[in-house]
């Protein structure tokens, strides 16, 4: 398979992870790759550990936090590829999904984006939305319990049969897989979300001209903090891109 795949990590003080991702996913992946690495303006030493460890990594320093959407769209008109990876600077990659996804893609031209598998790195499922975020479902995965309620249920599509690939209203933005050409035809995501719900509006946007499917093949290994839970800055920037989706798309 002759395709040119590129990966995009946005980070911002994310020294404490982002080594194990930049590294497992250069590891393990075989196509021609090439991983770019956005830093929004870290004081933690992130850009010092990338610069050092991984000179082939494309470093792009932005001198302020100018969020997770423009940080990805800033490299957009740089990408050559025939594939694009949108990576959380906290996941952990173990097998060659890139390249398996690149082929699943070349193999089904009817398909614009991919959502892979997402565990915990011990190997536990993580259990993420899969339809479009209505405020219950939203409600029901804030005070999730252990043991998924029905509403939860629903929204992460935990009874259906996701062991085969399906299409999904609504894909993770801890790492999405999308035909380069159509990121840069949607123009990316939307700018007006600094954090929260851009990943929501690019499957929207996605779904609207072609397919974004659950790709199950495929597995990532997430950490997910969900850090807006602990920290009260964070929830009002979520609370506000909620309110920015609902604005956008309308409450259905």
């Amino acid at each position: 398979m002759d395709v040119k795949v590129t990966g995009c990590i946005v980070t911002y003080n994310n020294i404490r992870t982002i080594e194990t991702a930049v590294r497992t996913v250069l590891d393990s992946t075989a196509c021609s790759f090439r991983l770019y690495v956005v830093d929004n303006g870290s004081t933690d030493g992130t850009v010092e550990l990338i610069r050092d460890k991984f000179p082939d990594v494309t470093l792009i320093q932005m001198k302020s936090n100018v969020g997770f959407g423009a940080g990805h769209n800033h490299i957009l008109n740089m990408l050559d590829s025939d594939y694009h990876a949108i990576i959380n600077p906290d996941v952990i990659i173990k097998d060659d999904i890139i390249s398996d996804m690149a082929a699943y893609l070349d193999g089904h031209p009817d398909v614009g984006m991919l959502s892979p598998r997402i565990r915990f790195p011990d190997g536990r499922p993580q259990v993420l939305g899969k339809r479009i975020p209505k405020p219950q479902y939203l409600i029901a995965s804030r005070f999730r319990t252990e043991v998924p309620g029905k509403i939860l249920r629903e929204y992460a599509m935990l009874d259906e049969d996701l062991s085969v690939p399906r299409e999904i209203q609504n894909a993770t933005g801890c790492f999405m897989f999308i035909r380069t050409s159509l990121f840069r035809q949607l123009n990316g995501f939307d700018e007006k979300y600094f954090m929260y719900f851009e990943d929501c509006d690019l499957t929207r946007k996605v779904n609207e001209v072609s397919k974004t499917i659950y790709y199950p093949d495929a597995t990532v290994y997430h950490e997910w903090g969900r850090e807006s839970k602990k920290n009260f800055r964070l929830t009002l920037i979520q609370i506000k891109s909620m309110f920015r989706y609902y604005e956008k798309w309308g409450i259905k």
